[in-house]
């Protein structure tokens, strides 16, 4: 099949990948539709510096091949995370933290850049029929940012920032506005302002804020420097949750966290049911997050323009 593989960093188009046989408890999917995040150009800068495989994990998919007929057919998406289903993590948890786990495009198990991808049938969703692909592709973002909703209690009244109007802040945002938050989504230029600004969101520059600003601070810009300026804007016994995930390490002084005793919450995988629901309800913005897409046989041009400035969705289609 036609697949896109990462190596060393490299990124290639092969056209005679394996195609992925199922075991007993998966299903071979057919990608109708693929999106590239931020995770994915952070892998191929050495984010995960032993991935060697097919990149991708947000994608829309048909069930080609099941040991149960009735998903046969299905149009699906899928979490993640699988875990062995055998240690304590697992039974306590779910598969999100297994110290055995593997992550669809991230971690020892082939993404979905491809013609086909192979998933766990407890994985599976399937995509209401009045969702179309380019709406359910946001399912595994817009579950990554309701888990902000099921880890933590925001009071209404907190002032509340999302610093990183990019393809997962934006849509963190969008949540956070839905609960009657009072949020303000900030960025370091005017121009990356004007989406959220037109739905209605109130936004602003970091630069134009105060230090200690804010009582609950969402750090979603995927380098160090929003890091930094998330510590700055986040109150003494304030909240402050961290969302990016970037190749390299980290200067940033974490000496205000213990003085000002501010909580810290890292937020990663969310749930996959009420993402769906939302967008069978048409509750927030989607379409004006995509900007553009590529067959898969320009996937990797597709790679070179969602790591411009400005740029938020890229879908592949195969």
């Amino acid at each position: 099949m036609l697949a896109l593989v990462c190596r060393m960093g490299q990124l290639v188009l092969q056209r005679d990948y394996p195609e992925p046989i199922p075991q007993a408890d998966e299903v071979l999917v057919r990608v109708t539709l693929a999106g590239i995040c931020a995770t994915d150009l952070e892998i191929v800068k050495g984010y995960v510096p032993d991935f060697s495989g097919v990149l991708g994990h947000e994608f829309v998919g048909v069930v080609e091949q099941a040991a149960d007929s009735g998903w046969l057919g299905q149009r699906v998406v899928a979490s993640i995370n699988s875990g062995c289903q055998t240690c304590e993590t697992c039974h306590k948890s779910g598969p999100e933290h297994c110290p055995n786990r593997r992550s669809l495009g991230i971690h020892n198990q082939d993404g979905v850049f491809a013609e086909y991808v192979v998933v766990p049938v407890r994985n599976l969703h399937c995509v209401p029929d009045d969702v179309p692909d380019e709406r359910a592709i946001f399912t595994e973002p817009l579950a990554a940012a309701l888990r902000i909703r099921e880890q933590l209690v925001i009071r209404p009244s907190a002032k509340t920032a999302v610093i990183g109007p990019g393809r997962l802040g934006l849509l963190v945002a969008q949540v956070l506005h839905l609960a009657g938050e009072d949020v303000t989504l900030l960025g370091r230029r005017p121009d990356s302002l004007a989406l959220p600004a037109s739905w209605g969101l109130s936004t602003g520059l970091t630069t134009n804020y105060a230090d200690n600003w804010f009582d609950f601070v969402v750090e979603v810009t995927g380098n160090e420097a929003g890091l930094a300026e998330a510590l700055r804007l986040v109150r003494p016994l304030g909240n402050l949750v961290l969302k990016s995930t970037f190749a390299g390490g980290s200067q940033v002084d974490l000496t205000k966290i213990v003085v000002g005793e501010i909580s810290v919450t890292g937020s990663r995988c969310g749930p996959f049911a009420p993402a769906l629901r939302l967008l069978a309800g048409n509750a927030l913005d989607t379409a004006s997050l995509i900007t553009a897409e590529y067959s898969l046989a320009e996937a990797t041009a597709a790679f070179v323009r969602a790591a411009q400035p400005g740029v938020v969705k890229v879908l592949i289609r195969p």
